[in-house]
């Protein structure tokens, strides 16, 4: 079993880091995630920016170097970043736009259509989105257009999950993360989302899986096993992130 880890954070604290509504996260550097990863066969992955990082780039590209060629960054940019800036983070290793609907510390949704369109165009990036799935109706006719697109942690509620499959259908990625602090039933939305679109899925561990009400568990990668056929399970758990990041 292979796994390329499609989500999981590193908070460094010899970088800024921004309280979040109140909230200061644990200290969780790359020998952390290293450690706690040790017994898995993690070949790859992406580093996310988070709420807690803002817009700073520095805790990204040292992590980046550390962890080596196969792991490549998320990042939050405000929209007035510059070209030459993008392709520098991008030759360093970056992939991809967050936009943290949820938390915040990233650029408005509203920029989403202009900026995702851009980073896309410039570098090749696609454009990732932390948001409850419900509210996808509001933006769906803007998604279904852009170039390339995935959404974190399945969506994360029940109510969103019609309107996440819609998007789905249409091409859109989902991040198999987060089962910790979904509002929703995991075992049906991850066979829903495979059944509609079967290279949609990228797994991650989430870790350190800040507030969410059940850290990741190893058991969250038996239930993906359990779920599926051993081609299925190679799909979600390793190839389908690897072609979205690096192809």
């Amino acid at each position: 079993m292979r796994i390329f880890d499609a989500h999981f954070h590193i908070i460094d604290f010899n970088f800024p880091i921004i309280e979040n509504r109140g909230y200061l996260p644990p200290n969780y550097v790359v020998e952390d995630y290293q450690n706690e990863t040790d017994d898995l066969n993690v070949l790859g992955g992406a580093i996310v920016s988070s709420s807690f990082q803002g817009f700073d780039q520095e805790y990204l590209l040292n992590a980046l170097e550390q962890m080596g060629s196969t792991f490549c960054g998320v990042t939050q940019l405000p929209f007035t970043v510059t070209d030459e800036e993008i392709i520098n983070l991008n030759e360093k290793g970056v992939k991809a736009l967050r936009f943290n609907i949820k938390r915040g510390g990233s650029e408005e949704l509203a920029k989403l259509d202009y900026f995702a369109r851009r980073v896309y165009d410039l570098a090749g990036w696609h454009s990732e989105l932390y948001i409850d799935a419900k509210e996808l109706p509001e933006i769906a006719s803007t998604i279904e257009k852009l170039p390339a697109i995935s959404i974190d942690h399945l969506g994360l509620s029940e109510e969103g999950l019609t309107h996440l499959l819609k998007l789905v259908d249409k091409g859109i990625h989902v991040k198999a993360t987060g089962f910790g602090r979904v509002e929703l039933n995991v075992e049906n939305t991850l066979k829903s989302i495979y059944e509609t679109n079967p290279d949609a899925l990228m797994f991650g561990t989430e870790l350190p899986s800040t507030r969410a009400k059940r850290p990741f568990e190893y058991k969250d990668i038996e239930l993906i096993q359990h779920l599926f056929d051993e081609k299925a399970t190679d799909k979600i758990l390793y190839t389908n992130a690897v072609k979205w990041y690096f192809n």
